[in-house]
């Protein structure tokens, strides 16, 4: 066989794999236009929905829940935005069984096993964090925002009112802006939910172990601080839930990983790789002494 032959063979599987991850994009595209498609046609109730935290907040108030559009185009761009939020969400599980069958081929039976739970973990822990970013985090974040408007002398908002009867500076939202804040807060918390499956993947494949987790506490209570600031409004509430949330998913993964861990003991042990007294640890524990004495 030529050179050029054992090149042209070497080649044939990549354009089969190139091949096959065009269709699958194909495919995933296809199915996130399909629910976006679908959720435009029932935007306005898809809308009228993510605005309950707010007119809940607003109701206890003694307000109406009124949101305004700033712009002409603004009402088509909310419900595009919502229109594409819900089609993400919809199609997610389309998209997800179509990136298995492009991984699926070319996995043991064993890293099947292993990948797909995973690979229903994470939608769902996506849904669990909008969900508690929709139900707990925005009424309070909304609470508190409305909390400095300014009303009247009578404590009530007095329309039209004299410089003698005290100003009223009362809620009137676009409805984009409130639209953006909320995807804001379902998106952050949906991902942040996504660190244990994450670390127990990264742990399952040998890139992190509890130990290390452990060790790295200190610096992770700085990441997610920063990481609180960052993808929150600049209110306290919000970032302490955002803060508090995501270290406990931390520790929640750490004892994940112990758990991965133990279990690749229980296999060393029984092909005979670890005696019945070892650990993975065990190099590790007769190294620092040695170190230490240096």
């Amino acid at each position: 066989m030529s050179q050029r032959d054992e090149i042209d063979d070497s080649q044939a599987p990549l354009i089969e794999h190139l091949a096959e991850l065009r269709t699958r994009l194909i495919h995933a595209v296809a199915g996130f236009i399909v629910g976006m498609l679908i959720c435009f046609t029932v935007a306005t109730p898809i809308f009228n929905f993510l605005t309950n935290p707010l007119c809940a907040v607003l109701a206890d108030r003694g307000q109406n829940c009124d949101l305004i559009f700033i712009s002409p185009q603004e009402g088509f761009f909310v419900a595009v935005k919502v229109s594409l939020l819900g089609g993400l969400m919809i199609s997610f599980p389309y998209i997800a069984l179509q990136m298995w069958r492009f991984v699926a081929p070319g996995l043991y039976r064993s890293e099947k096993g292993a990948f797909l739970p995973f690979l229903v973990a994470s939608p769902f822990m996506f849904f669990l964090g909008a969900a508690f970013a929709f139900y707990v985090v925005t009424p309070l974040a909304y609470d508190f925002f409305l909390g400095f408007q300014q009303f009247g002398a009578e404590g009530e908002a007095v329309p039209g009112a004299g410089v003698g009867e005290g100003l009223s500076v009362v809620f009137q939202g676009s409805a984009q802006e409130y639209l953006n804040l909320t995807i804001k807060f379902i998106v952050a918390f949906g991902l942040c939910f996504q660190l244990p499956v994450l670390l127990t993947l990264m742990g399952k494949a040998g890139l992190v172990s509890s130990r290390g987790l452990a060790d790295m506490r200190k610096y992770a209570v700085v990441g997610i601080l920063v990481l609180a600031a960052l993808v929150t409004p600049p209110d306290v509430i919000t970032q302490v839930i955002l803060f508090v949330v995501v270290y406990g998913l931390y520790e929640i993964s750490i004892q994940l990983v112990k758990r991965v861990e133990r279990k690749r003991v229980e296999q060393l042990r029984e092909e005979g790789i670890l005696g019945e007294d070892e650990d993975l640890w065990d190099d590790l524990d007769d190294d620092e002494p040695e170190d230490d004495q240096r």
